[in-house]
């Protein structure tokens, strides 16, 4: 009987892997044979991560001839520091003008790492779970929930040299393609389904109430993939918000970390006080000495002193903060917050936006539309940004939806993930 029950979920994870890469109505010999070994693979992964049995790097090698062979090479393999693996999708180097029309031939700052240009950033196919400690991109998993964003960064930073949290800029970029080619990912924003297409839905995981609430990694259909393809990222709309690296609000000022320097995380880089952070003046540069001139989140309305959760007003770029959304002393709290839709984010008359914001999706370009979701803040303490939104935000996802809501300690929500990325160090 055993061996007749091993047999069918053999067979069924030999078909989700198929049916994943788009190969199931039209497979080869070979490739059943790759998505059979891919599926065991990754299960046996699993299995040795649970019961912390760890394995040399040889012993993953098919799984990564399977996973690259099936996807064309726009998957591969990558381990970590105890030959666990994780699949990944190769984003190779990009201009400026590959993104953005009539744009430059600089090399995106996604490329770029404290100064050195890198030629790939593979980005977890997969939103993460967690085993040991370590974070991994495997499919037909429930992301890990209930952490905040200094142990998301743990996570990556504990699987070895090259592993990071994967950083605003690098998020910006996958945008700014999926718009250019016209993919623009759904995902689950509804109930374990896509708003705008019910018909599309994942695998449920988790449930609150009735409805589903998040659903398992990669279990979507091709347009929940960055590039509506099989070889794709998943799950960037939807499902859960992700803690992104290098982009805050401190006290309602806009803060970046230069670049794609966030990817070379250590474990001090991403700690309240480091002076990697910086404002951006009126001028487009990086401010060193808290300049007054630098962009900030204000709003159109006074705050409160409620401390309650709730919507005081709509957020405006401005280079001063007129109007707290919350007046009280506990900054650290979730009390009043402002929101708009992305593509409604305004400045102040005459305050002309730097390109530098809009190339990180911070301040929305002539593309932007409502679909592209939300735009929260809190311009009050410190406030990490999360990015895509969760099962249940509807029309308030998208790949541009953007939150300054909680602070790095923030620890309570079944609805925020992330995803480790790694680059050659």
């Amino acid at each position: 009987m055993n061996v007749i029950i091993r047999s069918v979920k053999r067979d069924q994870r030999k078909t989700h892997i198929l049916g994943e890469y788009g190969l199931l109505n039209s497979s080869t010999k070979q490739q059943e044979e790759y998505a059979d070994c891919c599926s065991e693979k990754v299960e046996e992964a699993i299995h040795n991560l649970h019961k912390k049995v760890t394995r040399n790097a040889s012993n993953f090698d098919d799984l990564k001839i399977a996973v690259e062979n099936m996807s064309g090479g726009a998957n591969t393999i990558i381990l970590d520091d105890i030959g666990m693996p994780s699949i990944v999708v190769g984003l190779p180097k990009m201009l400026m003008s590959d993104l953005y029309e009539g744009a430059s031939n600089d090399v995106h700052p996604a490329w770029i790492v404290d100064g050195t240009i890198k030629e790939v950033i593979y980005v977890s196919k997969y939103m993460n779970f967690v085993a040991n400690g370590r974070a991994y991109s495997l499919p037909m998993r429930d992301p890990h929930t209930y952490f905040n964003f200094e142990q998301a960064n743990k996570f990556c930073l504990d699987k070895g040299k090259g592993w990071h949290l994967l950083t605003n800029a690098t998020w910006a970029a996958i945008a700014a393609w999926c718009k250019r080619n016209n993919t623009i990912p759904r995902g689950n924003s509804g109930m374990g389904y896509a708003w705008q297409a019910p018909h599309e839905k994942g695998v449920p995981t988790a449930m609150c109430g009735h409805e589903p609430l998040r659903t398992a990694s990669g279990s979507g259909p091709v347009t929940w993939n960055h590039n509506h393809n099989p070889s794709g990222i998943s799950d960037l709309v939807g499902n859960m918000f992700e803690w992104v690296g290098g982009l805050r609000l401190l006290n309602g000022e806009i803060q970046i970390i230069p670049q794609n320097t966030a990817a070379s995380y250590d474990y001090e880089l991403c700690k309240e006080n480091n002076h990697h952070w910086h404002g951006i003046t009126t001028e487009g540069k990086l401010s060193a000495h808290a300049e007054r001139d630098t962009y900030k989140i204000d709003s159109f309305s006074a705050g409160d002193l409620s401390e309650r959760d709730h919507l005081v007003g709509t957020p405006i770029v401005s280079t001063q903060i007129k109007h707290k959304s919350y007046l009280g002393s506990d900054i650290n709290g979730n009390q009043g917050y402002l929101d708009c839709y992305f593509s409604d984010l305004k400045s102040q008359e005459g305050l002309i936006i730097p390109d530098i914001l809009k190339t990180l999706a911070v301040f929305p370009d002539d593309n932007c539309t409502n679909e592209d979701g939300i735009f929260v803040a809190r311009n009050y303490g410190e406030r990490v940004a999360v990015r895509g939104g969760k099962g249940g935000s509807f029309d308030r996802a998208g790949l541009y939806s953007l939150h300054f809501y909680n602070p790095r300690t923030y620890h309570g929500s079944a609805t925020i993930g992330f995803r480790s990325a790694y680059i050659n160090i």
